[in-house]
């Protein structure tokens, strides 16, 4: 494992989505989540985050320290046994060491889980497991996604030949179905990493640093569908700080890029409708600025 970051950093992801439903709202009949009030579309950051833990369980698998602990048909409380097997701590023992193991069953967690090292967890399932490997407060933090102009919810409707019970097949030669989509839209997300919690909490190293940047560029790569349609992650704009705890605000190095429309008398419908634009002037000379596509 590389030595812990020292820099801070934040990044602007701007990702695309074409005919596809980038997130769902369940409580919406699964259409694209959308801000009622302004028309924007959204998408959470556990979404996002669920297909950075995707490509880094694609590319390293269960290489070690590199485990993903939130992941799908995997109990939470197989990976906690995982710590107090190999650190051979009973259950009960655990229960009664008033904290005396905590911070060993986390540093256990820390070094062998990915996404406990970048985004944090909580571990604790105490109450219906009896299992408790803490809390962490991981260095990498992604806000919602939202894009950059309203977006047009459609409902579209298919049909299929394939009859579901042989009593429908007998009066009818066809199932109606209903599919949601964006015809397209820009969205951009904007995320955090604080070298002080990666040096303090989760050792959070150079080469997460790099996977994870990876990760995002590639996050939708191995992950298409006709549900989502085409996603791409069109530009990575990370900022990265001289010093620990940064040498700016995070505002200003996030105002300092913009997106805008170059028509803006007719929809987008493809990523070069948009201008993106960084303004040089409004970052300090201890901040550096890269652009990764």
């Amino acid at each position: 494992m590389s030595e812990i970051i020292k820099n801070r950093y934040e990044f602007v992801i701007l990702f695309e989505v074409e005919n596809g439903n980038p997130n769902g709202d369940p409580d919406a009949g699964n259409m694209p989540r959308i801000d009622a009030e302004t028309g924007y579309g959204i998408v959470t950051d556990v979404c996002l985050k669920r297909k950075i833990r995707n490509y880094v369980e694609t590319v390293k698998g269960d290489s070690k320290g590199y485990k993903i602990y939130i992941k799908d048909g995997v109990p939470l409380n197989t990976s906690d046994k995982s710590a107090y097997e190999y650190l051979g701590i009973k259950e009960e023992e655990a229960q009664k060491s008033k904290g005396e193991k905590d911070s060993e069953i986390r540093g256990f967690m820390c070094k062998n889980f990915f996404d406990i090292r970048a985004f944090g967890a909580v571990m604790t399932t105490f109450v219906k497991a009896k299992l408790n490997c803490g809390q962490v407060r991981g260095p990498v933090q992604i806000g919602f996604a939202r894009s950059v102009d309203p977006i047009v919810q459609q409902e579209i409707t298919i049909t299929r030949v394939a009859i579901t019970t042989e009593e429908d097949f007998k009066k009818k030669d066809n199932e109606m179905g209903r599919k949601h989509i964006v015809p397209y839209a820009l969205y951009r997300a904007e995320g955090y990493i604080s070298s002080n919690l990666a040096k303090n909490v989760t050792g959070f190293s150079e080469d997460d640093l790099q996977l994870l940047w990876e990760a995002i560029i590639n996050m939708f790569e191995h992950d298409h569908s006709a549900a989502r349609g085409k996603m791409n992650v069109r530009e990575l704009i990370v900022f990265k700080h001289e010093s620990e705890f940064g040498n700016t605000q995070a505002y200003k190095l996030f105002d300092a890029v913009t997106v805008n429309s170059i028509d803006e008398t007719k929809p987008a419908r493809k990523y070069s409708d948009y201008r993106i634009n960084v303004d040089a002037e409004k970052i300090p000379k201890e901040v550096q600025c890269i652009r990764m596509t």
